[in-house]
């Protein structure tokens, strides 16, 4: 595969359970505009052998490359009673094979490792050793079978000169709502040197709880709401059944964070609005079990025990901060209230806001790009007619009689994203651009540091917010057509928020995030029918960054 880094050198080393959990596009309206368990499992899974050999149901998978190194991953089923959550199944060794053709007769790396169910025989292997900027395949193997081969890529070295990233951009994919055509779309570009996915990469909801348009599309496994350890494994695994996220998984390394359907709806540090305590058990044993089959079940490698923020290079071009932002946050407040500027109250904890000012701050490449999981950018909804006032604000769980913002975003935690901007300001810390998912819509944002007098007062960043993968946004909540609430919603949004310059309330899709020394230019692309499994992907709209302006322009061409 021809090289997309185009390097010039090389090394480096509480509620009851209801339609209660509000989200049904929370965000996603937010913005807008305005035992059930094996058996079902077994059944979506290939035929197996007659001779039940180990097998490698759910695919294989890298993430969080390295200029020397990447994560490898895949989960082996070692007989048929060995389904994920399940706590059955043999010792399995499972050998790894790394190589620098598809073919893998140049190996460069090998080894093995054993799975057991206490990992719920899930593996990983970081590999190290490796070259940067280099494309690498491998193999997984177990008991006489082999799994499939998949692409990699290692980063650039931390000096190199890159003259171009790609990466594609994705976030809230929920099983019930449709189809993962988007991973499919995303798999067939063959031009990613990875892809990010910004959180709700899972939802926890039980069978049709979650918005679908009163449509359950293809039903999830378990299917009561997800809560225990094995619960939690058997939603993992369900959906890396799903042979488009398997295709992408395939095709590029991916860097992921979670938001808070990997735990539960509006999860905070000490609980969730998708929890009753004592009925379903505690936040911490669920919290951990949550976070225990993620990092089982997925390609990321912990910077700090338990969390997902860390920091990823790629040559003198960018550096990715990653962060956390349900793992350490105060309890969302009551839409209004002035303790939403409460100085005690944080989004990111202490540790993690300083951790991402010192980097930023530090940071000697062109870019620096942020993994961000809710937006940060502020909203407020102005004057809204009563058919979308009252809808957005039942999702939102907000006054029917108007709303200011939503609390589950930066806007709920105003006091840090101000030191956060401040600091941006004051230190002339240029193209900072924040990479969002959650709000299940498409933006293009300057993130003002003050929004009450932009565009008078400066931009201290840019934002990029993709829509959904699947879960419902506004068109979606309302049962009408894509485009037709974004028509009347968008303009509305963007005349009491003048940093915003697009807003699509309404489709669903992916994002290519492609970065230049002179640019970061963000494609939306749409899907005709998230419903549908062969759904096409059109290209929507484009907006850019230039170098040093710290504002968004729309541009007409995708890269």
């Amino acid at each position: 595969m021809t090289s997309r880094y185009r390097s010039t050198q090389a090394s480096e080393g509480a509620n009851s359970l209801s339609p209660r959990r509000r989200t049904v596009v929370k965000a996603a309206a937010a913005t807008a505009g305005i035992a059930v368990v094996a058996a079902p499992l077994a059944a979506a899974l290939p035929a197996r052998a007659a001779s039940d050999a180990p097998a490698f149901l759910h695919g294989i998978a890298s993430g969080d490359p390295l200029p020397d190194g990447v994560l490898l991953w895949t989960r082996v089923t070692p007989s048929a009673d060995a389904t994920p959550g399940s706590g059955v199944g043999a010792d399995t060794e499972v050998s790894w094979i790394v190589a620098t053709d598809k073919a893998l007769t140049n190996v460069v790396s090998r080894g093995s490792v054993t799975a057991t169910a206490a990992s719920d025989h899930t593996v990983k292997a970081d590999i190290r050793g490796l070259a940067p900027a280099t494309d690498y395949w491998f193999r997984f193997s177990a008991g006489g079978t082999d799994s499939a081969v998949a692409r990699t890529r290692t980063a650039p070295a931390a000096d190199a000169a890159v003259s171009g990233l790609r990466f594609g951009v994705v976030s809230c994919a929920n099983w019930e709502a449709g189809y993962f055509a988007s991973y499919r779309h995303l798999a067939a570009r063959g031009d990613l040197d990875a892809w990010l996915h910004l959180g709700d990469y899972i939802y926890e909801y039980g069978t049709g709880e979650y918005g679908t348009r009163d449509t359950v599309v293809r039903q999830h496994a378990p299917t009561h709401e997800i809560i225990t350890l094995a619960d939690y494994r058997t939603r993992h695994g369900k959906y890396k059944t799903d042979t488009d996220l398997q295709a992408l998984h395939a095709k590029a390394p991916v860097i992921a964070i979670w938001d808070d359907h990997e735990f539960a709806n509006d999860s905070w540090s000490g609980g969730a609005e998708n929890h009753t305590e004592g009925t379903e058990g505690t936040w911490t044993a669920r919290q951990a079990a949550a976070k225990q089959a993620y990092f089982e079940w997925m390609p990321v490698r912990p910077a700090v025990a338990g969390t997902t923020y860390r920091r990823l290079r790629f040559g003198k071009l960018a550096d990715l901060s990653l962060l956390d932002l349900r793992s350490f946050r105060s309890q969302q407040v009551s839409t209004g209230s002035g303790s939403v500027d409460d100085p005690d109250r944080t989004i990111t904890g202490r540790a993690q806001l300083d951790w991402l000012k010192a980097g930023l701050k530090a940071s000697d490449t062109t870019w620096r790009l942020v993994g961000n999981s809710v937006m940060i950018s502020p909203f407020a909804i102005g004057s809204l007619s009563a058919d979308l006032l009252k809808p957005l604000a039942k999702l939102l769980g907000l006054p029917q009689d108007g709303l200011a913002l939503n609390t589950d975003q930066w806007d709920g935690y105003t006091d840090d994203r101000r030191e956060l901007l401040a600091h941006l300001r004051s230190n002339a810390i240029g193209n900072t651009v924040f990479l969002t998912g959650d709000i299940h819509m498409a933006w293009a944002n300057d993130v003002p540091v003050d929004a009450g007098t932009y565009p008078l007062s400066a931009s201290a960043a840019t934002e990029f917010v993709v829509t959904s993968v699947t879960s419902d946004n506004l068109d979606d909540l309302l049962k009408v057509s894509p485009g037709v609430v974004s028509t009347v919603a968008a303009p509305v949004i963007q005349l009491a928020n003048r940093h915003v310059h697009w807003v699509d309330t309404d489709r669903h899709g992916y994002g290519i995030l492609d970065i230049t020394a002179a640019r970061a230019q963000m494609d939306y692309y749409v899907l005709s029918d998230k419903t549908k499994a062969d759904a096409t992907s059109s290209w929507e709209r484009s907006y850019r960054t230039r170098s040093g302006t710290q504002k968004v322009e729309r541009t007409y061409d995708p890269v």
